[in-house]
């Protein structure tokens, strides 16, 4: 089966890309077929923005759908100060993953070094007919102000989130360490959603 990745993050295609393919899913993506389209995200969640990709693509292409999008909360800012669906988006415009890891170290600096953070994902699928939802957060980590000097490419909070279980940044996790981190996320039930639901 063949689906649309609604996503230009090159981490996120690589692993959902196999991620899927373990389970006879091939997945398209917008590069792939050469789409600029970029969808205004005026959701006031992560549902909300992922079934606006969703639907706004699927019209383009007419093949089954995935759209994820992602919230930012960081524990003891203000709700007007959370990044929430505006992770990337800061003052009107679109950091790139260095302008990220910078301005997120700076955040973390003026609130004392170290914040516990929560990723809260949104996902939907749309096939023409019905959109499909589904929601999870993963709080089991926490942001420093001081950044690794490995990156992981379109993941660029990574460099600054500290995985508590090993005490070691997420970009310097093992492999196994970062298959067992993934193992406790959530994962699961995400790839449980899509596969019901494709």
């Amino acid at each position: 089966m063949k689906v649309l990745f609604a996503t230009t993050n090159p981490a996120k295609i690589k692993y959902y890309a196999e991620e899927l393919k373990k389970r006879n899913i091939d997945i398209i993506t917008l590069k792939d077929l050469n789409i600029n389209l970029d969808v205004e995200e005026t959701g006031k969640d992560a549902v909300e923005n992922a079934t606006l990709k969703a639907t706004a693509y699927y019209n383009l292409v007419k093949i089954p759908t995935i759209a994820i999008d992602d919230n930012l909360y960081l524990e003891g800012l203000s709700q007007e100060n959370q990044p929430g669906v505006n992770v990337r988006r800061v003052n009107g415009k679109r950091l790139t993953d260095d302008e990220m890891i910078e301005y997120y170290s700076n955040l973390v600096q003026k609130n004392g070094g170290k914040i516990k953070a929560k990723w809260v994902k949104g996902i939907a699928i749309y096939n023409g007919k019905n959109v499909k939802t589904f929601t999870y957060s993963r709080s089991s980590f926490y942001f420093i102000d001081k950044p690794s000097d490995k990156k992981h490419e379109g993941y660029p909070l990574d460099s600054i989130a500290i995985i508590p279980e090993y005490n070691k940044y997420l970009t310097e996790l093992t492999e196994k360490e970062n298959e067992e981190y993934k193992k406790q996320s959530s994962n699961k039930e995400v790839f449980d959603f899509m596969m019901n639901n494709l």
